[in-house]
């Protein structure tokens, strides 16, 4: 039996311009922070946070950022949710490649975010926009 995930409290930024992402990098320490997590999990958060938010600015031109504490069962952690409009990815498993790119970059944004957290989602459409969603446990 899977425990259920419960979110303890919520928050969400608008991400339109390069200025956005300071801020919201600093809101993710600061719910870090408040679960108590380790200086090592809050990097590798914020890093792939970081990641993710300039993807969501690059390819879509902005979106929507969520930051949830949840809980399931012993375990605190944040899940981040980034929302776009953008064109979407045509080959998700292209896309989760090392060394891919669409754009002129290393190709270590989506695997890189991936190796960094505790838990990844992507769901894109083409044409509709594409939904990441990362969770990093306290401890893990």
């Amino acid at each position: 039996m899977t425990t259920s995930i419960i979110v303890l409290s919520k928050d969400s930024m608008s991400i339109l311009k390069e200025q956005d992402v300071v801020p919201f990098r600093n809101r993710v320490k600061e719910y870090a922070v408040k679960t108590g997590m380790g200086i090592v999990n809050q990097t590798k958060l914020i890093t792939a946070a970081s990641e993710l938010v300039r993807n969501m600015l690059l390819y879509a031109k902005g979106g929507i950022a969520l930051i949830e504490v949840v809980s399931r069962g012993r375990e605190n952690g944040i899940r981040l949710t980034f929302a776009d409009k953008g064109p979407g990815i045509a080959d998700i498993k292209l896309a989760l490649k090392d060394g891919y790119s669409s754009g002129k970059s290393l190709g270590l944004g989506l695997p890189g975010a991936k190796r960094l957290v505790s838990e990844f989602d992507i769901q894109s459409q083409v044409g509709k926009g594409t939904t990441v969603t990362i969770i990093k446990w306290k401890n893990g």
